[in-house]
C-alpha cells in the first residue's frame, strides 16, 4: 500500500521535504500540496511529480486522496492543523515546534489524549542522525556508566532578520533541548540562560550568542552553546561524559582539503548537507510507522516538554543568577512508557 501524503507549507524545508518523500522515501507518494503562496506551491507540486494543489489547507486535511499530513507552515499555524488532522483521525508530522507556546503545545496534548491514540510526531529530526543514534547506543550499553556532563554547540553562518533574539532558544536551542531529554532518557527539571558578550558581528539589539544550563531529574548537566553569527558554517558538536569514558559527535565527512597550508574538511553553510541522512531516516520512519498506525520519534508530549523547558530558559534571563525550576503537568498515561508505568 501507498501512502498518500499531503503537506501544508512549501517553504525551504517544505520543499525539502517534499524532494527527500519524492526521492529517497520508499513506499510514500505526496498527492497534495498547500501554501498561502499559490505561485510557491505550483511550484512545490511541480517538484512532487504532479501533485494537486489544494488551495485550503483545511480542505487538505480532510482530503480522502491523503491518508498522512506534513506540517512545515509558519509555527503559529500549527496547533490548528495539528489538531485538525486528530480531529480527522490521519498521522501527521509537524515541523518543530509543536506550537508557539507551551499552552498551545499542551492544548494539542489534550487533544491527542481525548482521541486515545497517538498520531502526532514532531520533527526534531536529530533523534534519526546516525551519530546522536550511535551516541545513544554508547550511553545505553553501559560502557561509560552514568552520563554526567553534556556538551553541545549549535553555530550557524548567519540568522535571518526577521527572527528576535528569543529564538535563539525556542527555534535553535530547543533542538539541543529535546536530544539531551532523548538521549539521557529523563526530564529536565531547571534551567539558566546566560548572555555573555555580544558579537560585534550582529545587528544592534540581538543578543548572539547565548549559553543555556540544563539540570536534569537525576542530577546530570548539560549545557548549550548557541552562537548563530558565527560565519565560517554551520557547526554543530556534542559530547557526552559518563563515569568511565567520553562519546563524541562526529559529523560525516566525504572529503579532506589541502590547500593554501591547511588540511580539513569543509564546514556545510546550513544544516541540511548536515542533517540529509536525518531528515531522510525521519521521514521514511514516520512514514512507515503511520501505514501502520504508529507514532516513532517525538511524541506531542515531547513537543509539548521541549516547549516548557524554553520557555523557562527565556523566563531565566530576568533571573540570571538563580535556576529557573521547569514545571510539566502530569504525563498521559497515552504517552507513558512501559518502564515508566511499572514504576
Amino acid at each position: 500500500m501507498t501512502l498518500r501524503i499531503g503537506v501544508i507549507g512549501c517553504g525551504m524545508i517544505g520543499t525539502d521535504h517534499i524532494k527527500t518523500l519524492t526521492t529517497a522515501v520508499s513506499g510514500v507518494v505526496v498527492s497534495a500540496v498547500s501554501d498561502a503562496d499559490a505561485t510557491r506551491a505550483s511550484r512545490a507540486a511541480r517538484v512532487a511529480g504532479g501533485a494537486r494543489v489544494v488551495a485550503d489547507p483545511d480542505e487538505l486535511i480532510v482530503d480522502p486522496e491523503v491518508d498522512a499530513v506534513l506540517v512545515a507552515s509558519i509555527e503559529e499555524t500549527h496547533e490548528q492543523f495539528v489538531v485538525a488532522c486528530l480531529e480527522a483521525g490521519k498521522p501527521v508530522l509537524c515541523e518543530k515546534p509543536l506550537a508557539p507556546t507551551p499552552d498551545a503545545c499542551l492544548r494539542v496534548v489534550e487533544a491527542e489524549t481525548a482521541r486515545g491514540q497517538q498520531l502526532v510526531q514532531v520533527g526534531f529530526m536529530r533523534r534519526f542522525d546516525p551519530s546522536y543514534v550511535e551516541m545513544k547506543q554508547v550511553l545505553d550499553s553501559g560502557r561509560i556508566g552514568a552520563a554526567l556532563f553534556l556538551h553541545c554547540v549549535h553555530r550557524n553562518v548567519d540568522y535571518p532578520d526577521r527572527y528576535g533574539s528569543e529564538a535563539l532558544v525556542t527555534a535553535t536551542g530547543v533542538h539541543d533541548i529535546d536530544i539531551a531529554r532523548w538521549l539521557l532518557g529523563e526530564e529536565i527539571v531547571a534551567v539558566s540562560s546566560h548572555r555573555p558578550r555580544v558579537s560585534s558581528r550582529v545587528r544592534a539589539g540581538f543578543q548572539d550568542p547565548q549559553f543555556l544550563v540544563l539540570e536534569t531529574a537525576s542530577g546530570a548537566l548539560v549545557d548549550v552553546e548557541i552562537f548563530v553569527n558565527a560565519h565560517y558554517g554551520y557547526d554543530v558538536r556534542a559530547e557526552l561524559v559518563g563515569e568511565l569514558g567520553t562519546v563524541s559527535l562526529m559529523p560525516p565527512a566525504s572529503t579532506m582539503v589541502r590547500i593554501d597550508g591547511i588540511d580539513g574538511q569543509p564546514v556545510p553553510a546550513d544544516s541540511r548537507p548536515r542533517f540529509a541522512p536525518a531528515f531522510r531516516n525521519e521521514l521514511q520512519a514516520w512514514a512507515d510507522a503511520a501505514a501502520q498506525g504508529r507514532v516513532v520519534g517525538a511524541s506531542a508530549w515531547d513537543g509539548y516538554a521541549a516547549s516548557v523547558v524554553a520557555d523557562a530558559c527565556l523566563r531565566s534571563t530576568t533571573t540570571p543568577a538563580a535556576a529557573v525550576p521547569v514545571e510539566l503537568v502530569r504525563k498521559p498515561h497515552l504517552y507513558t512508557t512501559a518502564k515508566e508505568q511499572a514504576a
